[in-house]
């Protein structure tokens, strides 16, 4: 293959990744097949050896989805429930824990590019996306409508946005939300793209839009610290959240899965998900891809 070639086909899988947008689907690729190179081994043993001979779990996220990803109060320090359970996952492994801050819509080109081994950024495992990476997943969300405190604009469902300025993280599910209800409106909406959840709200503050879409868990919180908001209470195309891994690194994604199943039967994955208040956010054993691992 001529690297032109790979760079083109490298460069579709990105664009399509991109693309993905919120909701569960059965379709995609389990992990099902390993079942038998992984049995009787630990997280540890499966620990790909490029990854091992490294010594280091190479995390990344977008920080401003508390209680997801954020920084302690007055620090730069990353905390939250995906650099929580990457700490713990990098335990399994028996590797040091290195978490990287970065642009979402950089996340999985970065994972292509080897800049890190994994993805933990409140994630929607979707088809699309599968296109360029595995996912193993470990929360279910949905977006939730975001407005003034108040509701001033007595906005009550999607239908209610059309016709109106509504800011979406760019890159995320909840943008991909909003584009498909736009197309089933009259009157269309304006779509404003912010960088993240904490500067779309702005565009509220400000009078500059009337609502936003957020996952769910990180709405309620966001409305509940600063009292600004409200989080109306439907969630749109809730589905799984996973940890992304490079599709051609089988190896470490089944070393992930591995760790997941350990932490959920030791009681680590219950104790992350309790200390944020997200346990019913919680999946129910390990899937890959949406699918049972084993």
């Amino acid at each position: 293959m001529t690297k032109r070639l790979y760079v083109a086909i490298v460069g579709a899988l990105v664009v399509s990744a991109l693309a993905g947008g919120c909701g569960r689907s059965s379709s995609g690729t389990a992990a099902g097949d390993n079942a038998a190179a992984t049995t009787g081994k630990t997280a540890k043993d499966l620990v790909p050896e490029d990854v091992r001979k490294t010594g280091t779990l190479r995390v990344a996220t977008s920080e401003g989805y508390p209680p997801m990803e954020m920084y302690k109060k007055g620090t730069q320090e990353l905390t939250g429930v995906d650099p929580d359970l990457g700490a713990a996952i990098a335990a399994k492994l028996g590797l040091k824990f290195s978490i990287t801050n970065a642009a979402f819509d950089g996340l999985i080109p970065g994972l292509q590019g080897g800049r890190w081994d994994i993805v933990m950024s409140s994630m929607s495992d979707t088809e699309e996306r599968r296109a360029a990476v595995d996912f193993v997943d470990y929360f279910n969300a949905g977006g939730a409508i975001m407005v003034k405190k108040g509701n001033p604009d007595g906005i009550k469902n999607l239908d209610d946005l059309c016709g109106r300025t509504v800011v979406l993280a760019k890159g995320s599910s909840n943008l991909a939300i909003g584009e498909k209800q736009n197309d089933k409106c009259a009157t269309k909406m304006k779509i404003m793209q912010s960088e993240d959840a904490p500067t779309g709200l702005l565009s509220i503050d400000s009078g500059r839009a009337v609502a936003t879409i957020v996952d769910y868990p990180v709405a309620v919180m966001y409305a509940k610290d600063t009292g600004k908001y409200d989080v109306l209470p439907e969630q749109y195309e809730a589905g799984p959240w996973g940890i992304a891994i490079d599709k051609r690194k089988t190896a470490l994604r089944d070393a992930v899965a591995k760790a997941m199943e350990e932490l959920q039967a030791d009681g680590g994955y219950t104790s992350v998900l309790d200390e944020y208040g997200v346990t019913a956010n919680a999946v129910d054993g390990v899937l890959v891809n949406t699918q049972p691992w084993k």
